[in-house]
């Protein structure tokens, strides 16, 4: 074991464990699945209950998968699908600092989980103690991750993404 291994490990068990918290709030805090359905409503992303079950079970699975390293380019290419529809339907209007709710955070998350994909996981994960090495590597890792994250979050987007449209009226009171 290397500092290395050390160091992906923390990075993974902090990232994984911080997405699988999301993923934990929306079935168990605030308005659990029906308020994060109705918020997925107002955002667009149809149909909300659907969304939200979606959203919650993809935070919690990749997230324990990242953090115990186990087939950890797929963990992170919903690492970056996730992120990736967050920041199209919620922050990219916003600029890039999280304070002014921008997408900050999302990148970062998504560039973590990318960047152990290409590394691998590390001697400290279960790709290692099941496979005994690290899986799909390099230009592998990073193809797969960031690939297969950004397919996925464009079919989603494609078929889910429905914002309301606000239409303004004129002096007349006819839409535009």
């Amino acid at each position: 074991m290397t500092p290395i291994d050390m160091g992906l490990a923390l990075l993974r068990v902090g990232a994984g464990l911080t997405m699988a918290a999301h993923g934990y709030g929306k079935l168990f805090r605030g308005g659990r699945i029906p308020g994060t359905a109705r918020w997925f409503d107002s955002i667009g992303m149809r149909p909300g209950r659907l969304q939200a079950w979606l959203a919650a079970c993809t935070e919690i699975g990749a997230g324990i998968l990242f953090a115990l390293g186990l087939l950890t380019p797929f963990a992170a290419a919903a690492f970056v699908s996730l992120m990736a529809v967050a920041t199209w339907t919620v922050h990219r209007d916003h600029g890039f600092f999280i304070a002014s709710n921008g997408w900050e955070y999302n990148a970062n998350l998504a560039i973590c989980a990318v960047s152990v994909a290409i590394a691998g996981a590390g001697r400290i994960s279960l790709d290692w103690a099941i496979f005994g090495k690290n899986i799909l590597i390099g230009w592998s890792g990073f193809g797969l991750s960031a690939g297969l994250g950004l397919v996925a979050a464009t079919a989603l987007l494609g078929v889910c993404y429905r914002p309301v449209r606000i239409r303004a009226a004129s002096n007349e009171g006819s839409a535009l």
